[in-house]
C-alpha cells in the first residue's frame, strides 16, 4: 500500500482559501494525500467559505485555523501557497518539498459577508478546484 502524499495549503488568515483548498482535496474521489492547511496569520475558518463548501456537499465547520508553524517540523511532500502574500512570508521547508504556488483572489470581504459575498467565494472554490485536478490528481 502506498503512504498518502502530505500537503499542505498556506494563506495569509487560513480562513478562506487555504481551508477550502484542504476541505476540496481531502473530500476527492480518488485520495492519495494526507491534507492540511494553515496561515501566516491564522484566524478563523469564515462562514462564506463553510457556506461555498457545504454547498458542494463538503463540511468543513469542524475545521481549524492553524499557524504555519505547526507544520515546520512535519515530513511534507508538497506545500502549495494559495495566495501571493503567503508566497512571500512562506517560512523555508526542506529541499525535499515541492513547492507550488496559485494565485488565487482573495474572496474575503470582512467577516460579515453578504450574500451578495458568496460570487467571490464560489469563484475561488471553482479556481482552486481546477488547479487540483490540473496539478494533483
Amino acid at each position: 500500500m502506498k503512504n498518502k502524499q502530505k500537503v499542505l495549503f498556506i494563506c495569509t488568515g487560513n480562513s478562506c482559501r487555504s481551508q477550502i483548498a484542504e476541505g476540496l482535496l481531502r473530500n476527492m474521489e480518488r485520495n492519495d494525500f494526507e491534507v492540511f492547511s494553515a496561515g501566516s496569520h491564522p484566524s478563523r475558518v469564515h462562514p462564506a467559505a463553510i457556506t461555498v463548501m457545504k454547498e458542494k456537499g463538503i463540511d468543513i465547520s469542524n475545521h481549524s485555523s492553524d499557524s504555519i508553524d505547526k507544520y515546520l517540523e512535519e515530513d511534507l511532500d508538497i506545500v502549495i501557497t494559495v495566495c501571493d502574500n503567503a508566497k512571500e512570508v512562506c517560512p523555508i521547508f526542506k529541499d525535499t518539498v515541492k513547492k507550488m504556488h496559485w494565485s488565487i483572489e482573495d474572496p474575503f470581504r470582512g467577516w460579515k459577508s453578504k450574500e451578495s459575498d458568496l460570487a467571490n467565494f464560489r469563484n475561488a472554490l471553482n479556481e482552486i478546484e481546477e488547479h487540483i485536478k490540473s496539478s494533483l490528481v
